[in-house]
This record gives C-alpha cells, sequence and structure tokens, in this order.
C-alpha cells in the first residue's frame, strides 16, 4: 500500500470536486499555451467584425458572456491581478484609504504611481491586495472601479471595446473564452 501525500490527496479531490462541478481544473500554463496558438486567428476574427459587424453582434456577445461565466472562475487564476494593474479614480482611492483606515496620501505614497497618462496605477505587480495563496482580494468589497468591471465582456457595444478584448484575451481566460464563443456562435458569418 502506498501512502498518498497531502499535495497528490488534494489533488484528487480538486479532480472530483472539478468534475462534480463540471468545471475543468485551470492550468494558467494550459491557458498560455492555447493563446499562444490561436492568437492571430481570434485577433484576426475580432478585427473582421470590428470592420463589418454582424447585426446581432451585442445580442450574441451577450449571449456568450452568460455562458463564460458558466464555464470560468476567476478564483482559479487571479491572472488580471498577477500581471495588470487597474486605474484607481480619486473615489477609489477615497473608498480604500477609508477602508484600510490610512489617509490618501499615505495609501498614494505606499501602492500606486501615476503612469505617463496621469492615472493612478500600482506601482508593482502582483497586485498589493491579491492574496497569492488563495487569489483573493483583500479589499474586494471597496475594490476599484475597473477591477469590479473587469474584463468587460459587456461594458459596451462589443465593436466600442475590441480593442480592449484584443489586449485581454491574452492575460484573461474570460475573454478568451468569449472570443472563442463568437467565433463559434458566427461562423461562416465572418
Amino acid at each position: 500500500m502506498t501512502k498518498v501525500t497531502s499535495q497528490s490527496g488534494w489533488q484528487s479531490f480538486s479532480s472530483i470536486f472539478a468534475a462534480f462541478m463540471n468545471m475543468p481544473i485551470f492550468s494558467l500554463h494550459s491557458f498560455k499555451m492555447r493563446v499562444r496558438h490561436r492568437r492571430k486567428a481570434f485577433f484576426s476574427f475580432l478585427s473582421k467584425i470590428n470592420r463589418n459587424p454582424p447585426a446581432n453582434l451585442d445580442i450574441l456577445a451577450a449571449q456568450a458572456d452568460k455562458e463564460v461565466w458558466r464555464e470560468i472562475d476567476c478564483l482559479a487564476c487571479a491572472n488580471c491581478c498577477k500581471v495588470m494593474t487597474p486605474t484607481y479614480t480619486i473615489q477609489d482611492i477615497k473608498r480604500i484609504a477609508v477602508h484600510l483606515e490610512m489617509p490618501v496620501a499615505q495609501l498614494k505614497k505606499k501602492w500606486l504611481k501615476k503612469d505617463s497618462t496621469g492615472d493612478w496605477i500600482n506601482k508593482s505587480t502582483p497586485c498589493q491586495f491579491l492574496d497569492l495563496k488563495t487569489n483573493r482580494c483583500g479589499i474586494y468589497e471597496v475594490r476599484p472601479v475597473d477591477c469590479a468591471g473587469f474584463p468587460h465582456l459587456p461594458k459596451k457595444k462589443m465593436t466600442d471595446y475590441i480593442h480592449v478584448h484584443k489586449q485581454n484575451m491574452n492575460l484573461c481566460p474570460a475573454t478568451y473564452k468569449m472570443v472563442e464563443k463568437m467565433i463559434y456562435k458566427l461562423k461562416g458569418k465572418v
């Protein structure tokens, strides 16, 4: 009889739980490989629908958005918090400072900097508020509006946000999956 280590025991439990929940176990490495192989085709697809959008594009995008969230669990990934930084509004900064019980100036000095356009962003990545062990946000209740809206799938008309989807599909499995679903839904129509 072989002894089961806690690591393999946890992996077995994760496999069973994922199967039970009908969700694949997420692998950031596998995601990056899929992006590498399909990035050019996805980018081309987004460019085509941007130039010549189908009449029902926004309806299909809303449908795809709902489908995506049945398959994607952000807590399994948190890549956005690991490699990107949100833009902080002044209201975000004030709200977070109150939540953390620190002066706005101290919050800015400790964690934020202005980018080349004058927007407030994190000084570094991963985000200082991300718990790397659990992928949970330490300020989730008061997180920046930019974080709350990410990955901005149904935020605007799809054609108004194509440039954002082109950027995010390389980093966000939800955006990648949305583009994949849109390709399937519009197969032969683009």
